[in-house]
């Protein structure tokens, strides 16, 4: 299993700068990868392409960009791109996001996304192969284009899928999916089933959990609380809390000493998942600190 973190990306308390800094003691340190949310600040698919330019060998992924601001040859075309910048290390993950955000926000109608999603596929992963697109479905009708971008094939794409209907157009059109708010007992019965059983034999499972190394596990986690409590109200993430049997999104994190953390790095690989990416989420530097350390120990082990 490949152990990453996921860095923020929401501008709240990291500059550009403090973003590939982070990226670059994550990568000495000794992780495999680095991990970038897109919310409302820096752009994750350009700031990993930048990431790429300032570091070696680290793994690039996006836990998430939203499907619906970006036409699919467009986020195909910045994809490609940062996969040229950063020699080949660089996945894709996209997602739906949430009806909040999609309707409410944004304007576009969050009636069909599991359809939606389909013909997103149709177009995008035609064009990240090297192949030209034709496709004419209801949302998006593209003919005739494919993109000539040196060093940007080979891109592997993962969805955020978590209820069946994605998990199957997962299983069915990428290379597996990329989740958040999902406990192991669900990962293991329903994320990697599903995927397998929808025919992915070997599917690429990017599992994201809160994470940190603390001997105050039960202080950490009301920490932790107090910032998750949207996850808790989203219906795609209380549908996953709801299945592995959990109140709170807090209660998903993994904390606790070197033995609990790397028992249940163990437990998730054992399982199938193939990336870890851990946000370590703490107000003390030096327990940041000490969690990226150990992740980096574990790596290869």
């Amino acid at each position: 299993m490949r152990i990453g973190i996921m860095i923020g990306a929401d501008g709240t308390r990291n500059t550009l700068d403090d973003i590939v800094a982070r990226a670059q003691a994550a990568e000495a340190a000794g992780l495999d990868s680095v991990w970038l949310a897109n919310i409302f600040s820096f752009d994750a698919i350009s700031t990993l392409g930048i990431i790429g330019r300032e570091t070696k060998r680290i793994g690039l992924g996006t836990a998430v960009t939203p499907t619906y601001p970006r036409h699919p040859t467009a986020i195909a075309q910045q994809a490609m791109t940062t996969q040229a910048a950063s020699g080949g290390r660089f996945t894709l993950g996209i997602g739906l996001s949430h009806k909040i955000v999609i309707e409410n926000m944004l304007g576009f109608s969050y009636a069909q996304p599991a359809k939606h999603m389909r013909e997103y596929l149709k177009v995008l992963m035609p064009l990240v192969r090297g192949e030209t697109c034709d496709f004419d479905g209801e949302q998006y009708r593209v003919h005739g284009i494919k993109l000539d971008i040196p060093g940007g094939g080979n891109l592997p794409v993962v969805v955020a899928a978590l209820g069946p209907a994605m998990l199957k157009l997962a299983a069915e059109l990428c290379d597996g999916t990329n989740t958040w708010m999902v406990g192991p007992k669900t990962m293991e019965t329903h994320i990697i089933r599903s995927l397998r059983e929808a025919g992915l034999s070997s599917p690429r499972v990017v599992g994201g959990f809160p994470m940190l190394l603390t001997n105050k596990p039960d202080d950490v986690r009301r920490e932790l609380g107090q910032g998750l409590t949207i996850y808790g109200q989203l219906p795609s993430y209380r549908a996953m809390l709801d299945r592995e049997g959990l109140k709170n999104p807090e209660d998903v994190a993994i904390l606790g000493d070197e033995n609990l953390l790397r028992g249940q790095i163990k437990r998730l690989a054992d399982m199938g998942v193939t990336d870890l990416n851990a946000a370590v989420m703490s107000s003390d530097p030096d327990a940041y600190r000490r969690t990226v350390e150990f992740l980096g120990s574990v790596v290869g082990r």
